[in-house]
């Protein structure tokens, strides 16, 4: 491994200078926080073992971004208990966005809004979404790390909560709003730290599978949601108070701000994006493909942000318009009734999250992702054309096949990205803001014509996501099944788990587990 003397890095570059402060490319971008490749290479021979990335866990400071910590090797076993922890935490916005699915509906009537104005609701919360990980949420779980990123997120997303009781005292549907604001902020500064941890923390083999069985509880979130809504909030469709929406919300707060103590003293593996790139160099014996290229010639990455944009917003569509749509297609159905349809619906999303979990043990995760892509595309087209418990239950197969979207496509938008893969999951975390654009288009139409020809709306944003997993399919394939092969953290793999229970040290003078990659030149696009 040949270097030509210090490199420079693109993002020391001047931009200016204020008040005695110079400022930098980087430090605006986000470039500042990541490590070059040859910082990379140099930490190698030092990499630490698993045993001594268990006894960092505990650590409370921040670690540079740009150190390799050894987390990369972190096994299955190993990683059990900050996964669960982590968990946790998808169940959060699953409850808060299953709330969010009903109150939609509910303020229609409580506050005399317009299909178009509640839809308002999911605005700025979705909106916080493209604000957060770009920018202050990104910037903290690359200067951070993933421990003050999680702490910071739950404590904004208690203030949010916060901010529902004087809403509800002054009845205000601008102070719902701005509160719903501040939870999406601390809910998407959350899952700018949460998914792409679940998703790198522990064997890059079973990435798809750990994301989509966490993520299988944000869908049980989503089911208990709208079961409280039924059977408290909205049970008289007659009352118009909102004290239960208030201490509700007051209730959560409460948990979350103790989940934040829960988070400061418990043992979480920190993962670098120095880590991401040494699995990543590890990996590539495996067929993976994989080069070190700019952020700017990560293309997969961006169709990923394309599709995942467009995905997420016609699932909060549908969701956020599901109640309208029962009570069209079959008349007379109340608001109460209607709901736990919407509960029925999210039920099937939930399982659908379990059973595409035990379809990737058996078929390859692009496979599923396309699968259940076409499904969802040719259940929406009979939504639109069928009425009654038809179309009911037409809707409610494509909440079934949501199941595994998300997640699918956060994972495989990641593959390969190495050093830059914190800020490739804010840029994916950040497409969530199709959520604010999707439903207030959804809402125009259905206030000018009507709910079930306004689904042409999502239609078309399926359809657009599902051009993603086709590219994957046709032109990706032998890469992508490059990790499912991987060896990196698998107990005996390149000696990793043999050195961590034997209580070896590092891998300094281990050349069993360093000749993956030492003696290799660089792998680098320019």
């Amino acid at each position: 491994m040949s270097q030509s003397g210090p490199s420079v890095r693109r993002d020391s570059i001047k931009i200016g200078s204020y008040g005695g402060h110079e400022y930098r490319l980087g430090s605006i971008v986000g470039m500042e926080t990541e490590p070059t490749l040859e910082e990379v290479y140099e930490q190698m021979p030092r990499r630490p073992s698993v045993a001594e990335v268990k006894a960092q866990a505990h650590r409370k400071k921040s670690i540079s971004n740009r150190a390799v910590t050894g987390a990369s090797q972190i096994t299955v076993r190993q990683s059990i208990f900050p996964i669960c922890l982590v968990t946790t935490l998808f169940f959060l916005w699953g409850f808060a966005y299953g709330l969010l699915d009903v109150l939609n509906s509910h303020f229609q009537t409580t506050l005399g809004v317009t299909k178009a104005q509640g839809a308002g609701l999911s605005g700025a919360y979705f909106g916080a979404y493209f604000l957060a990980p770009l920018t202050y949420a990104g910037w903290i779980v690359r200067r951070y790390g993933y421990r003050w990123t999680f702490i910071t997120g739950l404590c904004i997303f208690g203030v949010g909560s916060l901010m529902f009781w004087p809403s509800g005292v002054k009845r205000s549907f601008g102070g719902f709003v701005g509160s719903m604001f501040i939870v999406g902020s601390g809910l998407s500064t959350l899952e700018t730290s949460a998914n792409p941890y679940i998703a790198t923390c522990g064997p890059p083999r079973y990435s798809e599978l750990r994301l989509n069985l966490s993520q299988s509880f944000q869908a049980i979130g989503s089911v208990v949601a709208p079961l409280l809504a039924a059977q408290v909030f909205f049970k008289n469709v007659n009352d118009t108070s909102l004290a239960t929406v208030q201490y509700t919300y007051l209730a959560v707060a409460c948990f979350v701000f103790l989940l934040a103590v829960v988070f400061f003293f418990a043992p979480i593996p920190e993962i670098t994006d120095s880590d991401m790139a040494d699995g990543e160099e590890q990996g590539r014996d495996f067929d993976t493909g994989y080069v070190d290229k700019p952020l700017y010639k990560q293309y997969v990455l961006f169709w990923g942000v394309a599709a995942q944009f467009c995905y997420v917003g016609s699932q909060v569509a549908i969701a956020n318009f599901f109640i309208n749509y029962v009570q069209q297609v079959r008349p007379g159905t109340s608001q109460s009734t209607a709901s736990n349809l919407l509960a029925v619906a999210q039920s099937l999303f939930a399982i659908g999250r379990f059973f595409s979990s035990l379809c990737m043990r058996f078929l390859k995760p692009r496979h599923v992702l396309w699968l259940f892509m076409t499904m969802i595309v040719i259940f929406i087209c009979c939504a639109m054309g069928l009425s009654g418990n038809g179309g009911i239950a037409t809707l409610s197969l494509v909440l079934f096949f949501e199941s595994c979207i998300y997640p699918t496509i956060f994972t495989l938008s990641l593959r390969g990205l190495g050093r830059h893969t914190k800020r490739g999951a804010s840029f994916i975390v950040s497409s969530v803001s199709g959520g604010a654009v999707f439903p207030p288009i959804l809402g125009v139409v259905a206030d000018a014509r009507d709910t079930q020809i306004a689904m042409c709306i999502p239609l078309v944003g399926f359809v657009v996501s599902w051009s993603f997993p086709l590219y994957l399919n046709v032109f990706k394939g032998k890469e992508l099944d490059g990790y499912l092969k991987s060896e990196v953290g698998i107990a005996g793999g390149e000696g990793v788990a043999v050195e961590e229970e034997e209580g070896v040290g590092g891998s300094g003078g281990d050349e069993k587990t360093s000749g993956v990659v030492f003696g290799q030149s660089f792998h680098k696009e320019e």
